[in-house]
């Protein structure tokens, strides 16, 4: 019987792991997209709620009858590198323009649980003309109705909203094509991931004012933040980092966390995170990286042959383990010679000035990894880098 249990127990540990680490790779899972991802959440709920409030201070929302679980995951300082994408060709992130769109028709949705396409263009036109500081939403521009379908396109992607009838990208071309859509009123609004509902975020628009979390008290609650509240506020945001972010770097932390990471607490609960969420956790003199053998945890990878700028970010950065510090001139010239030695490669950069827009794509790609900083014009490895170094090849003498 105790082997039964410890089998059962190990069993148990291994579902709420690999759930933990789906819901940080897809914080929005359906069953109708992944139903085997929806049970295992389902099953386990209790524990993973217990594990992200605890451990991250994030609020995870499983609805069993509407075949959804949301993690509500919120950042503790703000940042643009996991934009919202077009679910066209392109991938291209979002602009003001249809994040403004999203929002717009967002609100527009709630008022019915069916619509047409033409209908909520008109809704949103109509929001958009007595909204202040929004621009009119004119749906006779080919690049508003582009814009318009972008954002519809993302909420049919979350499941938000599915068309019964006709396409969403019939649109494109036609101010009146027929589309009509069932909308999934209750997801809509779990799509917003803000502690503060923007009906009732601070009227004076002050920063931060959406995503202020009571928890942890301070001036913006009206009074002094307590020493319980300060640790807690350190722990949630340390490992919210360490499970964002490919790498997180010493010198980057803020003084309370770069204290906490050295305390024996802070050790003993980043390694108790790392362990039960399935994580081998590196800790180096420069920073903390959590690795997922299984790449579950992650929504996009490198080293990754699915695009031309990670495989000219991995080309670059030898260089730049080698023989950096290197200036951006170096690496434009870099990228210029691989488009030379391979023409057939890469053909969206086959052009004038496609050296300059590889080597800058490739870059964000390697900053967005951590793995190099720039700093006006020269570019440089940063520790997390030394993992692809290419050792040379032993000589045949010493080989002998």
């Amino acid at each position: 019987m105790s082997s039964l249990a410890n089998q059962l127990v190990r069993a148990e540990k291994e579902e709420i792991a690999r759930a933990i680490r789906t819901l940080l790779g897809r914080p929005l899972v359906s069953r109708h997209d992944d139903p085997a991802a929806f049970d295992l959440i389902r099953k386990r709920r209790r524990p993973l709620v217990q594990w992200f409030d605890y451990f991250c201070g994030w609020r995870l929302v499983v609805e069993p009858r509407q075949g959804y679980a949301r993690l509500v995951k919120v950042r503790s300082e703000p940042a643009a590198t996991r934009p919202a994408r077009r679910r066209r060709a392109t991938g291209a992130p979002f602009d003001r323009r249809r994040y403004t769109l999203l929002c717009l028709c967002a609100a527009e949705l709630l008022a019915a649980p069916v619509t047409t396409i033409g209908m909520l263009a008109r809704r949103v036109a109509q929001a958009a003309a007595v909204e202040p500081g929004v621009p009119a939403f004119d749906p006779v521009r080919n690049d508003e109705r582009a814009a318009f379908a972008d954002a519809l396109k993302l909420l049919e992607h979350y499941g938000a909203l599915t068309a019964m009838d006709g396409v969403t990208d019939s649109y494109l071309g036609d101010e009146d094509a027929k589309v009509l859509y069932r909308v999934d009123t209750t997801l809509v609004i779990r799509l917003l991931a803000a502690p503060v509902p923007p009906s009732r975020a601070d009227a004076r628009g002050l920063p931060g004012s959406l995503t202020t979390e009571s928890r942890y008290g301070g001036e913006e609650q009206g009074g002094e933040q307590t020493a319980t509240q300060r640790a807690l506020q350190t722990r949630h945001s340390l490992i919210r980092r360490l499970l964002d972010e490919p790498v997180v770097y010493r010198h980057e932390l803020t003084p309370a966390e770069a204290a906490y990471a050295a305390s024996a607490t802070g050790r003993r609960l980043i390694r108790r995170a790392a362990e039960e969420a399935g994580f081998v956790l590196e800790e180096r003199a420069e920073g903390l990286l959590l690795v997922d053998a299984d790449a579950i945890a992650t929504d996009t990878r490198f080293p990754d042959d699915g695009g031309h700028a990670k495989v000219a970010a991995l080309l670059l950065l030898d260089l730049l383990v080698t023989a950096g510090p290197v200036t951006t001139a170096r690496l434009d010239a870099e990228a210029a010679d691989l488009l030379r030695r391979f023409p057939q490669w890469a053909k969206a950069y086959q052009s004038d000035g496609g050296g300059p827009r590889l080597a800058a794509d490739a870059l964000e790609v390697l900053t967005l990894f951590g793995l190099a900083r720039r700093t006006g014009e020269r570019v440089a490895a940063l520790p997390a880098a030394a993992r692809y170094r290419v050792d040379p090849a032993p000589d045949d003498q010493e080989d002998r």
